[in-house]
């Protein structure tokens, strides 16, 4: 520790270096408002409306991302919803000529064998038309040759005639 009796100045400072030292500090608070003070507070203003700016700034980019991502995903909603439309589409497209071609199959499967019956028909009525006249045709033959035999005599040409005569009632 300093002495009091031997360092009383420095305790004790005197008027004169307190006056010049308010005097100084005066003027340097005066040259500092006037040339310091402005500057610093403007550069501060400054530095305050530019973070102010980029904080805005920041705000937006960031409502604008979301609105960007609210936009891609509705897009991607309505993207979705496209394509399901379109593979339901295309399944009732599908399902539709799948049916489309059963039916049309059992049409043409209808038709061939209304055709193959019609087919039948007629080939069975050549051959029953066939079979009639050659039927007839052996009937005739063999109807020649019994009355060839029975018509050979006259004797039996005669009983013929009256049993036919018979067989005819006349009214």
């Amino acid at each position: 520790m300093i002495p009091l009796s031997a360092g009383s100045e420095l305790i004790n400072p005197g008027i004169g270096l307190v006056f010049w030292m308010l005097v100084t500090f005066v003027i340097l608070l005066f040259l500092l408002k006037k040339f310091a003070w402005k500057p610093i507070l403007n550069a501060v203003k400054s530095r305050e409306e530019s973070i102010e700016q980029a904080l805005l700034s920041a705000e937006e980019a960031k409502k604008e991302m979301q609105n960007l991502k609210a936009d891609n995903e509705k897009l991607l909603a309505e993207a979705r919803a496209e394509r399901d439309a379109m593979l339901r589409e295309a399944r009732e497209l599908k399902e539709k000529m799948v049916a489309d071609a059963r039916e049309e199959a059992q049409v043409q499967g209808a038709k061939m064998i209304e055709q193959a019956k019609a087919s039948i028909e007629s080939e069975k009525n050549q051959a029953m038309a066939e079979l009639k006249n050659q039927v007839s045709s052996l009937s005739l033959e063999i109807a020649e040759k019994l009355l060839k035999e029975e018509l050979s005599s006259n004797e039996n040409q005669v009983k013929l005639v009256n049993k036919m005569l018979d067989e005819v009632k006349l009214n």
